[in-house]
């Protein structure tokens, strides 16, 4: 006996940003309610608890395999933007709040360790999904850029400029590296890059539920109107660089400025930034339970509202017609 057909992936394609919020907020729910089913062990634990990190890194070497020499220059331009403006207004007001009021001076509630970790970053597998469905090729290449701003690097470094830490190289180019060989091997032989093209799908389905099982939805009650604040501040750096992205990008090179606010979220991993700082500076140390709590609401509520925002911005160029239909989209990845 056959089974009837389900369209779940017709579903999850109907929520924006749903390939990777549905796994997400499943991953969530398990852990809020259920946290021990997904620690009995073997190849369950690994792939459902501790599969975020090798499997984001799975996408960056995707992305990666994907960049065109021929169109690089577009991506990297747009990343650097995104980029720059994502650091500037995140992580540098962070770290300017910190220096002129001490880490023990809290902004409504939300402390200088957290703004430092949450604002500077974004959700790079997140990004990728909204850009593939409403951006153009050089908008999903642009991750190559973004994801150098995931860890604490540029934290540190910043931080460091004003005596705060060390600033520890290698964990720049860790993180680019897989990037870097993807792009290689894509350029390469092309049937490498279209080999590795369905793994962007996969590895966003998959990295976004042990990313979802990190986190609870007690954090939205444990840190409370701080945390949600964060994200909201997050969100806020999206709508910004959305405005910077339609202005700094020509209009030619660009399909929309949606795109731009697609870097409104806080990087998945960035809940392990303030445990990093402090272990360079333990005199962050006091704060830094209290930051995980708020950067780990942030990642989730903005996981949730970013998707929206994009939606409603492309919506809002598509009925005054400012999509630029000479530039094609990105292939959709189906």
């Amino acid at each position: 006996m056959e089974l009837g057909h389900v369209p779940i992936w017709k579903w999850i394609n109907k929520i924006p940003g749903g390939l990777m919020l549905v796994p997400l907020f499943l991953g969530v729910l398990f852990n809020t309610f259920a946290p021990e089913a997904l620690n009995i062990g073997a190849f369950t634990t690994a792939l459902f608890r501790n599969g975020a990190m090798p499997l984001i890194a799975v996408l960056l070497f995707c992305s990666g395999a994907q960049i065109s020499v021929k169109q690089a220059g577009m991506s990297v331009y747009k990343g650097t933007v995104m980029m720059g403006s994502k650091i500037i207004l995140g992580t540098g007001f962070g770290v300017l709040f910190a220096s002129v009021f001490g880490p023990e001076t809290a902004l409504l509630g939300i402390t200088p360790l957290a703004l430092i970790s949450a604002l500077g970053n974004n959700n790079g597998g997140l990004y990728t999904a909204l850009a593939a469905k409403y951006g153009d090729k050089s908008d999903v290449g642009a991750i190559a850029m973004l994801s150098s701003t995931d860890g604490p690097f540029f934290e540190m470094m910043l931080m460091g400029a004003v005596g705060v830490a060390a600033i520890p190289g290698m964990v720049l180019f860790a993180t680019i590296l897989p990037i870097i060989i993807g792009m290689i091997l894509g350029n390469l032989d092309y049937k490498i890059r279209d080999f590795l093209k369905p793994g962007m799908t996969i590895s966003i389905f998959f990295f976004a539920f042990p990313l979802g099982a990190g986190l609870s939805l007690r954090t939205l009650i444990i840190t409370g109107a701080p945390g949600i604040l964060l994200a909201l501040l997050a969100l806020f750096t999206g709508v910004v660089t959305y405005f910077l992205f339609k202005l700094l990008v020509p209009r030619k090179h660009r399909r929309t400025g949606a795109s731009g606010a697609a870097v409104g979220t806080t990087a998945g991993n960035a809940i392990a930034t303030p445990a990093a700082i402090a272990a360079v500076d333990p005199s962050w140390l006091p704060f830094a339970e209290q930051a995980t709590a708020q950067v780990a609401t942030s990642i989730l509520v903005t996981a949730l509202l970013c998707p929206l925002l994009v939606d409603f911005l492309y919506k809002w160029e598509e009925k005054r017609g400012l999509i630029n239909t000479d530039v094609p989209p990105a292939e959709a990845i189906e």
